[in-house]
């Protein structure tokens, strides 16, 4: 029984315990959520605060903005009435301006109408006038009519009477003067002829002489103008070019490796190239000769490619002359497009190109023949463009006019004629071949304006300064050429050639030569000098006569 009382005390007093801890625990739990309670009204509280702080700014702000939209409506809505009111008293103005342009129409319509009545009225006055004056000038050609006939009447009677009083004067006069001169009629007539002759004779000199001079003056002028324009619009470079072959060595022991045992390898490539190896006591300088530009060409490159290399043997040089050749022709095909690239010549042919390439290896008196062509095909059609001519035929043929000199080692004849062979195996036209051919006046005369074009080009390019290398020779040639043919014509008393063979100057015998004679004697020997010699550019003939008069005082 106590024990059973214990446990009931025990158990009455932990459920009491278990009381007491549900309530504090309660009551702490209430008491946080009312402290939690308390801080979220604080801070509702504290919110609602910035909130209605935050809605009074905003109201505030909407206010202003709300008068600043308010006050630009306004504005803009003044600036609307305006303009409305601008738009209203243009329109009124215009309405005006149309009123009375409307009553100016109305006007006018009034005056037109007016007018036309008035111009109607006139047309009638005019037409009855018209028949008035129609009546009066029928009237008017019967009188003419009239007095026509009166007048031819009266003329034919006064002509047959100066006629026959005119043919009595002259009788009279006739004998009067056969008389007095102690001529016949015949006589008179044939002196008279033969003065009038004598005088127009010397009049139609004098004006040939006059129509001479203005003709050369303005074609002196003309011709001057468009070589001047060719020369400058065609840049060519000064002559470098030379007619041999050098190749430098390193040292002279490569002479003998070159020669090779017993001559081997000189004769090698001797046979290889077909040119001849000149080696003397010059220093450190192999010189090659051959006639073929081409073939010294390819012995150059070789022989330097085996310098360059060492191996020096026969089977060597075969080998690297085999492959300077393929150079060289690569170069020939480069060189000729090129050439025709620069001259701005189309429709021609590759075989042909190639053909215009070997001219890069030629020299004529130290001026590169390729060089040469293509200045001569620009000056060309140059001139054929300033002179109304054929431009591509002047530029063709001034292209090809020495192509012949890259064969003229292996075919016999002159290379104006070989460059025509060729240019008519490749189908060029006979005006081209002509051209070609005329270029020098010794292989035939130009006898179209593109040869002549093309024959004044070449003499350009190989007359201009810095264009050829002269001979002494042929500069001495010249100058005697010049002087013998003037000292060969009558009245002639001295010739000298001067300014290097450009004009000649000569002094004729004023008691043989006159002053209309000796212009005849320039022409004369400026035609001789263009049929007996060749030579660049133009050659000024100078004919002077001097007369003079000496008395000696005593």
């Amino acid at each position: 029984m106590p024990e059973i009382l214990i446990v009931l005390l025990l158990l009455i007093a932990a459920g009491a315990g278990y009381g007491a801890g549900v309530y504090l625990t309660r009551q702490q739990d209430r008491l946080q959520l009312e402290e939690q309670l308390r801080r979220v009204k604080e801070d509702g509280e504290r919110r609602l605060i910035e909130l209605q702080q935050q809605q009074s700014a905003v109201l505030k702000e909407a206010k202003e903005e709300n008068a600043k939209v308010r006050a630009a409506l306004e504005a803009e809505l003044r600036e609307r009435r305006r303009e409305m009111r601008e738009l209203e008293q243009r329109q009124q103005q215009r309405e005006h301006a149309l009123d009375r342009k409307v009553e100016a129409a109305e006007k006018r319509e009034r005056a037109i109408a007016q007018r036309e009545h008035e111009v109607n009225q006139r047309q009638q006055d005019l037409a009855r006038q018209q028949e008035q004056l129609e009546s009066l000038r029928q009237q008017h050609d019967a009188e003419k009519t009239h007095f026509a006939q009166e007048m031819q009447q009266e003329r034919a009677r006064v002509a047959k009477d100066l006629e026959d009083a005119r043919h009595a004067f002259a009788e009279e006069r006739r004998q009067e003067l056969e008389r007095v001169a102690q001529f016949t009629r015949e006589q008179a007539r044939q002196e008279v002829i033969a003065a009038i002759e004598a005088q127009a004779r010397e009049d139609a000199m004098r004006r040939v002489r006059e129509i001479e001079a203005q003709a050369r003056e303005e074609a002196e002028a003309r011709a001057r103008e468009i070589i001047t324009l060719a020369i400058q619009r065609c840049a060519s470079d000064q002559v470098s070019e030379v007619a041999i072959a050098v190749v430098p060595l390193p040292n002279d022991e490569m002479k003998g490796r070159i020669i090779g045992r017993e001559g081997r390898n000189i004769r090698t490539l001797e046979a290889a190239t077909g040119v001849d190896l000149v080696i003397d006591d010059t220093p450190d300088t192999v010189i090659l000769s051959s006639f073929d530009p081409v073939r010294r060409e390819i012995a150059r490159v070789a022989l330097t490619k085996l310098i360059i290399d060492g191996r020096i043997h026969p089977a060597r040089i075969e080998e690297m002359v085999e492959k300077a050749r393929q150079e060289v022709e690569t170069v020939v095909r480069e060189e000729g497009e090129r050439a025709v690239a620069e001259a701005n010549v189309t429709g021609i042919q590759p075989e042909l190109v190639k053909l215009i390439g070997r001219l890069h290896f030629r020299t004529s008196y130290g001026q590169n023949v390729l060089n040469h062509s293509i200045e001569v095909a620009i000056l060309a059609g140059i001139m054929a463009a300033e002179l109304g001519a054929d431009v591509h035929v002047c530029k063709v043929a001034g292209l090809l006019h020495d192509l012949g000199k890259a064969f003229d080692q292996e075919i016999e004849g002159p290379h104006a004629l070989i460059s025509g062979e060729i240019a008519k195996r490749f189908n060029k036209s006979p005006e081209i071949v002509h051209a070609i051919v005329a270029h020098h006046a010794t292989e035939g005369d130009p006898m179209s304006l593109e040869a002549i074009i093309v024959q004044a080009a070449d003499a350009i390019s190989a007359s201009r300064p810095g264009g050829r290398r002269e001979t002494v020779e042929l500069y001495m040639k010249r100058l005697e050429m010049l002087e013998q043919i003037a000292n060969s014509f009558t009245g002639v008393e001295k010739s000298f050639a001067v300014q290097a063979g450009r004009e000649v100057r000569i002094i004729v015998k004023p008691e043989e030569i006159d002053e209309w004679q000796a212009a005849h004697l320039a022409r004369d020997i400026a035609r001789r000098i263009e049929e007996s010699m060749d030579y660049p550019g133009q050659i000024k003939v100078s004919v002077v006569r001097e007369t003079r008069a000496v008395e000696y005082a005593k």
